[in-house]
């Protein structure tokens, strides 16, 4: 999988234009803010539907602009010839695939996966119980339907109860209560699938990189304890109900779960340092693509912006062979920065340079 072209219309700073990105490194250089994350931004959303740094894609048009359209020429997995189409008028999005109006981002996902290495990536391991939920659920959602269709279920009918408990119909929640648990427990035993897996990949990584044993792991702590069948729930939904309506929300089940990072003194966040924990969000991004990489044998695209270098050299360069095989990766650099001309051949063929500056690429 490979994103040959990119076609760029009324988004953010960059200037319309189309930029050749067919080969497999793509480096890009500038000084903050002349446009180099929000190229990043705009794969992202043409491979996701969405964005890693706004939910409103209104804050992503150009200054004078009324919208946005972004398109991308890629090879998807069977070296097939594709094109993706995403453009933001009037605050509607849409998404066409081939020429051909998609209603469903979820098609879209599943045709160019990638992974988007970022300086927020820190929340995955300081950050609220909702930030690793999010990562462990989009690291499931990249090649997972099912999976994705509970977790859209499950969001639809806990809004849904707690409509209900907010307005008093209370004769509604026995129905929500089945519908809740059913979609729930298979969350449950995905989410608990997902960790075992990453447990047994994140702290080879971990402590690879870091020369040092901390015996650290993730551990997954559903909220509903457990409960392995849906009338298990059912009855602890029933049992809770009272905290609930007093709560005046349903106060336990999946969109409450933890996932907690614990090596041997505890909470890995109560004694790891800044850069230790900037590791460790880079090792889940790692671990994310390994675990792509088992689930279905491709490789992930990797957009990674300028998160390398606040690691000393040498984690750097052992983080970087730990770094996963990808078919394309976009780096974004500082002008006066290293490019790790060891970790790959700048002046070869598979490497592709632009100097970014007030929006514009030009080669470099």
């Amino acid at each position: 999988m490979i994103i040959k072209k990119l076609v760029l219309d009324g988004f953010r700073n960059i200037r319309d234009r189309e930029i050749d990105t067919s080969a497999k490194q793509i480096i890009l250089t500038g000084e903050n803010g002349q446009g180099k994350t929000n190229l990043l931004e705009a794969l992202y959303i043409l491979c996701y539907g969405n964005s890693f740094r706004t939910q409103n894609l209104k804050e992503a048009v150009a200054h004078g602009k009324e919208g946005f359209r972004l398109c991308s020429v890629f090879e998807d997995s069977q070296g097939l010839e594709r094109k993706a189409e995403i453009s933001f008028q009037e605050g509607k999005k849409i998404i066409k695939l081939d020429n051909k109006e998609i209603r469903d981002r979820k098609e879209l996902i599943y045709c160019l996966p990638c992974i988007v290495f970022s300086h927020d990536d820190i929340e995955f391991v300081r950050g609220e119980p909702e930030n690793r939920r999010r990562f462990f659920d989009q690291t499931m959602t990249m090649y997972d339907p099912v999976f994705f269709d509970d977790l859209r279920r499950y969001k639809m009918i806990l809004k849904q109860r707690n409509a209900a408990i907010k307005d008093q119909r209370l004769s509604l929640l026995d129905i929500y209560d089945q519908k809740l648990a059913s979609y729930g427990i298979q969350i449950m035993k995905a989410r608990k699938s997902v960790c075992s897996s990453f447990s047994s990949i994140f702290p080879d990584i971990y402590n690879a990189v870091s020369l040092e044993d901390r015996g650290i792991e993730i551990q997954y702590r559903p909220s509903w304890g457990d409960g392995d069948s849906v009338d298990e729930i059912i009855e602890r939904l029933f049992s809770q109900r009272d905290t609930d309506l007093k709560m005046n929300t349903t106060t336990s089940g999946p969109h409450r779960d933890r996932f907690l990072i614990t090596d041997r003194n505890g909470q890995f966040i109560s004694t790891a340092s800044t850069g230790q924990m900037r590791l460790a969000s880079l090792v889940f991004r790692s671990a994310q693509a390994a675990f792509f990489r088992q689930k279905t044998g491709l490789y992930p695209i990797f957009l990674i912006d300028d998160v390398l270098l606040e690691l000393d050299a040498p984690k750097r360069s052992r983080y970087l062979s730990y770094l996963g095989h990808y078919n394309q990766a976009f780096f974004t650099f500082l002008p006066e920065e290293k490019y790790f001309g060891s970790f790959f051949d700048l002046n070869g063929p598979d490497t592709k340079k632009y100097k970014v500056e007030d929006g514009s690429f030009s080669n470099g």
